[in-house]
């Protein structure tokens, strides 16, 4: 705000050195301006009468804000703001859409539906599962599946399918048997691992090879051996055989249903011994050379006699 008191004057009473003289000796009188500060900004003289806080400033404002110009937000800056508000926004209502699925009982367990089995019935394995009706299906995990479905030794593992909005899809890994042990009157089927999967009284009742070494020899180093290559053999083929043995890890023997004899040798190279025997016994029968040894202890090597 301009200054609208008029500049005093005052006479010098003593001539500064270096300045002219008027003519007639007197001294030459200096006109000399002092500016008065603003009596507002001063503070208050006490004259018996109180000023006004704040002086001709508005009340609320401090001196000078009148000229404070405010500038608008920039763009980019607003734009950022919004959108991570819209985003939050967003968050929000996915997680409690989540949060509703996991926990609604709208999405709880009514029906368990199990494929994949056949050694183990469907109703054994909704049995073992039964304490997953009325879990919401957000909570049921294939980690608890397989934990409730340990004590069937049939199943390897098991995978799950949620169908909302209530219905548990449990698709199953059976265990394969691969031969039969010798247990009393009864033969046991047992998988590669040695897994008891089942019993059966009649031998021809199941297309198994018979490992005649008893159910206690699953941890020794033959039934290992034994098993390893029964269970690489393609289904048709170990249904053909009738008898597996081994003198040694390095020396297993394979019976055929028809008598012939299989020279396998170790547990190496299995699948490739496996394709030479497929290829071996898909040979024509020739009447003028009978075949009673198939050989692919030497894979690449395979031969008859």
């Amino acid at each position: 705000m301009a200054n609208t008191r008029k500049p005093t004057f005052k006479p010098a009473t003593e001539p500064r050195p270096g300045k002219a003289e008027r003519s007639g000796g007197d001294p030459m009188e200096v006109i000399s301006a002092q500016r008065s500060v603003d009596t507002d900004l001063k503070a208050p003289v006490a004259s018996g009468r109180p000023s006004k806080p704040g002086g001709a400033a508005k009340a609320g404002k401090a001196p000078g804000t009148d000229n404070v110009i405010a500038f608008p937000e920039p763009r980019n800056r607003r734009q950022r703001r919004l959108v991570l508000w819209t985003l939050s926004m967003v968050a929000l209502v996915v997680g409690s859409l989540i949060a509703g699925a996991i926990f609604s009982p709208v999405l709880a367990v009514r029906t368990i539906t199990v494929d994949g089995t056949s050694l183990v019935t469907p109703d054994a394995v909704q049995k073992a599962l039964s304490g997953l009706e009325g879990k919401p299906l957000p909570q049921v995990s294939e980690q608890e599946i397989n934990e409730l479905l340990k004590p069937l030794v049939q199943v390897r593992s098991a995978t799950m399918e949620a169908r909302p909005p209530s219905e548990l899809l449990v698709h199953v890994d059976e265990r394969v048997p691969v031969a039969l042990l010798k247990q009393g009157d009864s033969y046991v089927m047992v998988d590669v691992d040695g897994v008891q999967l089942g019993a059966t009284q009649d031998l021809a009742a199941v297309a198994l090879p018979l490992i005649d070494a008893g159910v206690g020899t699953t941890n020794t180093e033959l039934f290992k051996a034994i098993a390893a290559v029964l269970d690489t053999l393609p289904t048709d083929i170990l249904a053909r055989m009738s008898t597996a043995s081994a003198a040694s890890p390095d020396a297993v023997e394979l019976k055929l249903v028809d008598g012939k004899t299989v020279v396998w040798g170790n547990a190496e190279d299995r699948e490739l011994k496996a394709k030479a025997l497929e290829a071996l016994l898909r040979m024509p029968a020739d009447p003028k050379v009978p075949v009673s040894i198939y050989d692919v202890s030497v894979p690449r090597h395979p031969f008859t006699k």
